[in-house]
C-alpha cells in the first residue's frame, strides 16, 4: 500500500473516531438525555367544574396550593378578605394568593401585595409564580392563574367576583415576578 494512501486512511479513521468520541464519552459520563424528567417542563393541572386538578407528579406542595385555593374559588371579592385570617368569608387578590401559599404550607401568615414584592426568591418558578405590584396579586401554579381580577375563560366569574382559576395569560408588565425556591 503506498504511504500517501496510508496517510489518507489512517486520517479519515482517527477523523470518523473523533466524530463518534465526544457521543460515546457523554454516555458513559452520566450526560444528560433530552428526556431526563429533571429538565422537562411541568404538566399543566386542568380546570373541571370551576376547580383546578394538580398534574400528576406535582411536588406535595404544588397539590396542597391547589387543594387549598379550590376551598375559596367560589367565595366572594371581598376587600382585606384573608388578610386578618386566613380563613375568611371572602377574598382580595392578595389574600387568595396567601390562601393558597398557606396550603401548600409555603406562607405563615397572610401578605398583602406590597409584601408579596419581596417575598421568596426573584423571577418565574418551574410550579409557582406570584405576580405582584402594590396594588394587585394573582399567582399561577402549575400553568394554571388564580385571580380576582382579568377573566380569560373562566367559567361562571366576571372580573372582581372573586378567587377564580383561569387558563389563559394575562399581561404580566408592570409586575414583579416571585417564586418559592426550589419550585
Amino acid at each position: 500500500m503506498p504511504p500517501r494512501f496510508r496517510t489518507l486512511l489512517l486520517a479519515a479513521c482517527l477523523l470518523a473516531l473523533a466524530c463518534v468520541a465526544p457521543a460515546t464519552a457523554l454516555a458513559a459520563s452520566g450526560g444528560v438525555s433530552p428526556s431526563d424528567a429533571r429538565y422537562q417542563p411541568p404538566k399543566k393541572a386542568k380546570i373541571v367544574n370551576g376547580l383546578a386538578v394538580a398534574p400528576r407528579g406535582a411536588p406535595a406542595s404544588v397539590v396542597n396550593a391547589i387543594a387549598a385555593a379550590n376551598k375559596i374559588v367560589r367565595k366572594p371579592y371581598r376587600y382585606g378578605g384573608g388578610h386578618g385570617s386566613f380563613n375568611d368569608s371572602g377574598y382580595d387578590c392578595s389574600g387568595s394568593v396567601s390562601f393558597a401559599l398557606h396550603g401548600g404550607g409555603l406562607l405563615r401568615s397572610p401578605l398583602d401585595s406590597s409584601s408579596f414584592m419581596h417575598w421568596g426568591s426573584a423571577g418565574k418558578g418551574k410550579w409557582i409564580t406570584v405576580y405582584t405590584n402594590p396594588g394587585h396579586a394573582y399567582v399561577y401554579i402549575a400553568g394554571l392563574r388564580l385571580d380576582t381580577g382579568q377573566r380569560i375563560k373562566a367559567s361562571g366569574a366576571k372580573p372582581g367576583s372573586g378567587p377564580r382559576w383561569n387558563y389563559g395569560a394575562r399581561s404580566n408588565r408592570g409586575f414583579r415576578a416571585r417564586h418559592p425556591a426550589g419550585l
